[in-house]
């Protein structure tokens, strides 16, 4: 548990205003960056839906009015929805697929029904976020990532070369490849500050390249007025959902999921290089940011355009720039309203040819492939876990290829279901997960209130689970000793909450795991995070207060300590290591 060193990058922290000249600059050089992708995907699923001209138009509207809401809402944090931070929101990539099957089974209006019955979802997950931790694990995210670029790759390829009849034949090849060049070489080359731009400069030589063959419509700029919006064309919703609704709603619910968790990491990530100090993570941050989450989808589907999520570039932004102030944020939200409303502007992104687009596109997914990748190995690999991820995968690709059961499933609603590759192969990684949990080692469980009478019951706890897992009387101390030291710091905090005078219970969990034991210690209160005190501690044998006492202890005597923090909830996980096995 060592000290992270002071981020010395960081200018200023999401509290502090730097000087309106700053602020405006860094807000429209990330507005600048971003606009590209939140524009861009929309494009790109309603063309290869073949959606006419007018609703392309009002889904880059609509699209760029949510992200700009959001945006500002995940700053200024209203309530327990929005984060507090400089989190850009922007179309969602990952439902692109689920979208194109929406817009051509059912048509704008059942998409735009699928978008705001699945943006619920969203909303329960913030409030009870905890459960995620059990429901969707690293190796189910990491995979239903993963096949998220194998669900979208077939289209993708379909859209580099779709050129309008006549057109040369080395129009789409020369226009795909410069794109990919110019963006892969930025990407591996490219210094820090010109990285970030790589996707504009390798969709803009993209155009040049492709203009000469009559592939950039030029026309459908000059047509375009400098303001206004053209609300006939909104889709409304589909109030009596057929076949299609219900045979697509477990693939939105799956890959609201998935956005969630895109959200979640981009929550725990913002927190670390937003301050000087890295702090331990607040869970009730990501709880805001999904709560925001889920309130841009609710207005994409009622507006009836593409899901959103948050950018991971937000992360990347006090990086590379030192600011991380809330006015930020608040600037580019405004910058995207403000481009709504100008649809000369957006019109030179409708404009890009589709291979260009394509191109773009391939880079986002192959990041994305290995995104997936790395969520599963960093949670650590074994047989059990790449099993799962593999068969998840493979069984997933071969459904949405039709390479399984193609003809046994035929047309009806099993077809749609299991067609999808992220829905069959979410289903697989699940079932086996709650397998592996079924048939793993038992949870011993206690459910005690949180007072002065819960001492004694958790030691016994304790050690009854200790000599039924067959640990000596050493080892069995020192799982008390963990358990003790952890009620201790726990309640030293409920002593301070405000809230005293509400009964508060806890709940205790065991099982052997390997070579120890996790305990996981769950109690309804919001305090200080064990994290913090145990990485700031003083490496001085000086003692400041009692409860330091505690944290030192548990520092000693756990091999690791996880504490997470939800709003009502809090959740503190710890690893005992046997040293006699």
């Amino acid at each position: 548990m060592a000290v992270e060193r002071e981020n010395e990058n960081i200018r200023y922290e999401p509290d502090e205003n730097p000087p309106s000249p700053i602020t405006v600059g860094a807000g429209l050089q990330a507005a600048a960056i971003i606009l590209t992708p939140v524009v861009l995907t929309v494009v790109i699923v309603f063309r290869i839906a073949d959606q006419p001209d007018s609703y392309v138009s009002w889904g880059v509207f609509a699209a760029l009015i949510v992200s700009g809401i959001t945006t500002v809402l995940q700053a200024v944090r209203v309530g327990r929805i929005g984060a507090g931070h400089v989190l850009i929101m922007g179309t969602s990539g990952a439902f692109i697929a689920v979208c194109v099957a929406a817009l051509v089974e059912g048509g704008p209006a059942t998409m735009a029904s699928l978008v705001v019955v699945s943006s619920l979802f969203q909303f329960a997950l913030a409030a009870r976020l905890s459960l995620l931790r059990r429901i969707f694990t690293p190796v189910v995210s990491g995979t239903v990532i993963m096949l998220i670029t194998a669900t979208v790759a077939p289209v993708v390829y379909d859209t580099m070369v779709s050129v309008p009849e006549g057109t040369s034949a080395a129009a789409a090849p020369l226009a795909t490849v410069a794109t990919l060049v110019v963006v892969a070489a930025l990407v591996l080359r490219g210094p820090p500050g010109l990285r970030l731009w790589s996707p504009v400069i390798g969709i803009a030589v993209g155009c040049v390249v492709s203009a000469p063959f009559g592939l950039y419509d030029f026309q459908q700029i000059l047509d375009a007025p400098w303001v206004g919006v053209s609300f006939g064309s909104w889709p409304g919703f589909d109030l009596t959902p057929g076949p299609e609704f219900w045979a697509l709603l477990p693939a939105f619910v799956a890959v609201t999921l998935v956005g969630a968790i895109e959200t979640i990491g981009d929550g725990v990530a913002i927190q670390r290089v937003s301050r000087r100090k890295p702090p331990a993570t607040d869970f009730r941050v990501v709880q805001g940011a999904l709560n925001a989450d889920g309130v841009g989808n609710l207005l994409s589907g009622i507006l009836g355009t593409l899901p959103n999520t948050t950018y991971s570039t937000s992360v990347a932004l006090p990086e590379v720039t030192g600011i991380a102030a809330r006015r930020v944020g608040v600037i580019i939200g405004v910058i995207f309203l403000v481009l709504a409303f100008l649809p000369k502007v957006t019109a030179i992104l409708i404009a890009i040819p589709a291979p260009v687009a394509a191109a773009y596109i391939m880079v986002l997914l192959g990041l994305l492939f290995v995104q997936g990748m790395k969520i599963i190995i960093q949670d650590g690999v074994d047989h059990r876990k790449a099993a799962v991820a593999g068969l998840a995968f493979w069984i997933g690709v071969g459904f949405q290829n039709q390479w399984i059961f193609a003809e046994q499933l035929g047309d009806g609603f099993l077809s749609v279901l299991l067609g999808n590759g992220m829905t069959s192969g979410a289903i697989v990684a699940i079932i086996m997960m709650v397998f592996l949990e079924l048939t793993g080692p038992r949870r011993r469980r206690l459910s005690i209130p949180l007072d002065s009478e819960a001492l004694p019951k958790l030691v016994e706890f304790l050690r009854e689970f200790a000599s039924k897992a067959g640990w000596n009387e050493a080892s069995r101390e020192r799982v008390v000793l963990v358990g003790e030291e952890t009620l201790a710091s726990l309640s030293s905090e409920e002593d301070e909450d405000v809230e005293r005078t509400r009964a508060r219970r806890l709940i205790v969990t065991a099982r052997p795991d390997g070579r120890g034991a996790e305990l996981e210690f769950v109690s309804g209160y919001e305090g200080e995070n064990l994290e913090d005190r145990l990485a700031y501690l003083g490496e001085t044998p000086d003692i400041r207060d009692d409860r330091e006492i505690s944290f030192r202890l548990l520092r000693h005597y756990a091999s690791s300590v996880r504490h997470q923090k939800y709003h009502g909830e809090d959740v503190v996980t710890v690893r005992v290591e046997n040293p006699r096995k």
